[in-house]
């Protein structure tokens, strides 16, 4: 299963499109082993009411150390964008150290 976290821009074919953070996070409590792949935007828009944005999916996969085994960002917002991808090398990437 691949999950496309995103408000706006449609999921490619193949994956499930959730739009915020809480229903990321439903898939991951409910699927979670079945997610080999997440591909996350930060700015999630009027979404963001529904649990935050892209980061705090982050620091919840850190928190509960629940990571499928590709993380992906696409956000365009390069400061949201630098800052997941810098959360998923030290919790994700840096677990394995």
């Amino acid at each position: 299963m691949r999950v496309w976290l995103d408000d706006v821009r449609p999921a490619p074919e193949g994956w499930t499109h959730v739009r915020s953070v809480n229903e990321a996070i439903a898939i991951l409590r409910e699927r979670g082993g079945e997610v080999a792949e997440m591909s996350l935007d930060h700015d999630l828009g009027d979404f963001a009411e529904d649990g935050g944005d892209g980061v705090r999916l982050v620091l919840w996969m850190a928190e509960h150390d629940v990571w499928p085994p590709v993380v992906r960002v696409h956000s365009m917002n390069p400061v949201g964008r630098a800052n997941m991808e810098a959360l998923i090398r030290r919790y994700k990437d840096g677990r394995r150290s």
